[in-house]
C-alpha cells in the first residue's frame, strides 16, 4: 500500500473521527459538560474533516471529467495535475500520457490526409492539363504528350501502391514466404528491373548502377519479395538523389547466422545530415532534394517507409550509415536461425 494512498487515507479519517470523539467524551466527563453538546461537536469536527478529504479525492476527477469532454470534441492539449503521491496521481500520470498518444495520432490523422491529399493533387493535376491541350487541340495526341500523360499515370499509380502496401504492413496482413536464395542473381533482376522503370517513365538514365556480392555464391534468407521492395526502393531513393552520371553501388555481404544478410546501398549526392538520419524512415518525409542532379518527380516520400516495415517484418535493422561521401544505407537481416516476430501496427512513426 502507498504510503499516502486512498485506503490510507480512509483509514486516517476513521481513526481521527475517532480520536476526537473520545476526546471531546474525555473533556466532557472531567468538565460535566452535557454529552448532547459533546456528540454535537464530534459529529461537526467530523463532517469539516470528511469534506476536507472528500474534497481532495474528487478535485483531480472533476478536472479529469472536465479535459475528457475536452478531448470528446477534439481538444487533445488539456492535461492535468500529477502532483499526488497517490492512486489518484498514478491515474492522472496514465491519463496525460493517453491524451498525449491521442494528440498524436489526431496529428498523424491530419498529416496523412493532408500529404496524401497533395501527392494525389500533383499528377491528377498534371494529368488533366495534359489531357485539357488534347481536347481544346492545343496540343496533339502526338507519341510525346502520351507519354507525358502516361508518366503522371504511373506516378498515381505508385502512390497508390505504396498506400495500399502500407496498409497492409500496418494491419499485420503481409505474410512473409521466407527461403533461401540466391543473391547475386536476386540483386541484378532488382537493377535490371530499376533500369527498364526508369526508360519506361523517362526517369534518370544516366545513373550507373553497380552490383558487389562477397562471396559472388552468397546465398540468403528471406521473403524475396519483400525484400524486392525494399531493396528497389532504396536504389530508386539513390538514383534520384545522385549526381549526373552518377554512380549507385550495391553491395551484399553474409553475416554471422546462417542466411543472415547484410546489404548496402551507396549513392554519391548530398547525403543525409545526421539530425534527419531518424526521420527519412517516417511517411512522406521528402528528405533533401538533390542539388547536383535532377531528381525525377521527388517521389512520393513513401519509400523509405515501406522498407523500414519490410525489414522490421524479417525482424532486422535499417539504418543510414556513416559515409564520406554520399549516402550509405545499411540494412541487416538475422537469417534463418532468427524467429521472425508477428506483425504488430505501429503507433505512429
Amino acid at each position: 500500500m502507498q504510503p499516502f494512498s486512498i485506503k490510507s487515507k480512509l483509514a486516517t479519517l476513521v481513526i481521527v473521527s475517532v480520536l476526537i470523539t473520545t476526546g471531546l467524551v474525555i473533556v466532557a466527563i472531567r468538565t460535566d459538560t452535557q454529552v448532547r453538546l459533546i456528540t454535537i461537536f464530534s459529529i461537526i469536527a467530523s463532517l469539516l474533516l470528511t469534506q476536507l478529504i472528500a474534497h481532495s479525492l474528487t478535485s483531480p476527477l472533476r478536472e479529469m471529467t472536465a479535459a475528457a469532454r475536452a478531448m470528446a470534441h477534439g481538444d487533445y492539449s488539456r492535461r492535468v495535475g500529477t502532483g499526488r503521491r497517490d492512486e489518484l496521481g498514478e491515474l492522472a500520470v496514465t491519463f496525460n500520457r493517453m491524451a498525449a498518444d491521442l494528440s498524436a495520432v489526431d496529428q498523424h490523422r491530419k498529416e496523412l490526409v493532408a500529404n496524401v491529399s497533395h501527392e494525389l493533387r500533383t499528377p491528377i493535376s498534371a494529368l488533366r492539363a495534359v489531357l485539357e491541350n488534347v481536347v481544346d487541340g492545343v496540343s496533339a495526341a502526338d507519341p510525346e504528350t502520351m507519354r507525358t500523360a502516361l508518366a503522371q499515370t504511373e506516378r498515381l499509380g505508385r502512390l497508390v501502391d505504396h498506400l495500399l502496401d502500407l496498409s497492409r504492413l500496418d494491419n499485420g496482413v503481409v505474410p512473409l514466404d521466407a527461403r533461401d536464395f540466391e543473391v547475386r542473381p536476386f540483386l541484378a533482376g532488382v537493377l535490371r528491373a530499376a533500369s527498364v522503370d526508369a526508360v519506361g517513365s523517362r526517369g534518370r538514365t544516366d545513373v550507373h548502377l553497380h552490383i558487389d556480392v562477397s562471396p559472388p555464391e552468397l546465398v540468403a534468407y528471406a521473403d524475396t519479395e519483400r525484400l524486392h521492395q525494399v531493396a528497389a526502393n532504396l536504389i530508386d531513393n539513390a538514383v534520384k538523389h545522385s549526381p549526373p552520371n552518377g554512380r549507385v553501388v550495391v553491395t551484399a555481404r553474409g553475416g554471422a547466422e546462417p542466411g543472415a544478410l547484410l546489404l548496402e546501398v551507396i549513392d554519391e549526392g548530398p547525403g543525409i545530415p545526421e539530425s534527419d538520419r531518424l526521420s527519412v524512415f517516417n511517411r512522406f518525409n521528402r528528405g533533401i532534394a538533390s542539388p547536383q542532379g535532377p531528381g525525377s518527380d521527388g517521389g512520393t516520400g513513401l519509400g523509405l517507409a515501406i522498407a523500414r516495415w519490410a525489414v522490421d517484418l524479417h525482424g532486422g535493422r535499417i539504418r543510414v550509415a556513416e559515409s564520406d561521401r554520399g549516402c550509405r544505407i545499411q540494412v541487416s537481416l538475422p537469417g534463418s536461425g532468427h524467429q521472425v516476430p508477428a506483425p504488430v501496427s505501429p503507433s505512429c512513426p
